[in-house]
């Protein structure tokens, strides 16, 4: 399998596509394929892709199989997406051809070691860390406490917060959302 390892090594598949709505960058199973096609070519190695629908436990789900073949020998990789037949704004084979494309990806992404993360360091813009008010003063807190414990059962909801009582002696006091 030095092919794959070659490839593996050479492709570069960036994440070319953006998501409006998240506001985040990321690579489609056409990019994959787009990148992989020259070095297939140069390689002299062939990429065949299938699906399968199937169910498990009452779900259904695409199982995508991907074959890399060279003169070596062949190696398969599967990797599963659940359909969710009733997808809001998609018609029926819109949900289906979403799973699919998604399982797709992620055999291929399993196949030539294609990481789809992001580590601390690549997210971190390395700027100072403001400081972090707490929802309340040690002194509102106590006050708080105090009318609950004279009977006024609803001044955490009016002050929009939640009284958690752990264990015995812990109290935390969160803020609504």
């Amino acid at each position: 399998m030095s092919n794959l390892i070659k490839i593996q090594t050479e492709l570069k598949a960036p994440k070319n596509q953006t998501n409006a709505f998240g506001k985040y960058k990321y690579r489609s199973c056409e990019d994959i394929l787009e990148a992989v096609k020259p070095l297939l070519l140069k390689y002299d190695c062939l990429l065949v892709i299938s699906d399968a629908i199937k169910e498990a436990g009452g779900i259904i789900y695409c199982e995508s199989r991907v074959i890399f073949k060279d003169k070596d020998g062949d190696i398969t990789i599967s990797a599963c997406a659940g359909i969710e037949p009733n997808r809001k704004g998609m018609d029926i084979a819109q949900s289906f051809g979403a799973s699919s494309s998604y399982a797709r990806k992620y055999a291929l992404n399993g196949l030539f070691l294609i990481d789809d993360t992001k580590d601390a360091d690549a997210t971190n813009d390395h700027k100072p860390k403001e400081d972090v008010k707490p929802f309340m003063t040690d002194e509102k807190m106590i006050g708080l406490i105090a009318r609950y414990n004279d009977g006024e059962r609803d001044i955490f909801e009016k002050a929009k917060a939640h009284m958690i009582l752990r264990d015995k002696d812990l109290l935390t006091i969160k803020a609504m959302k």
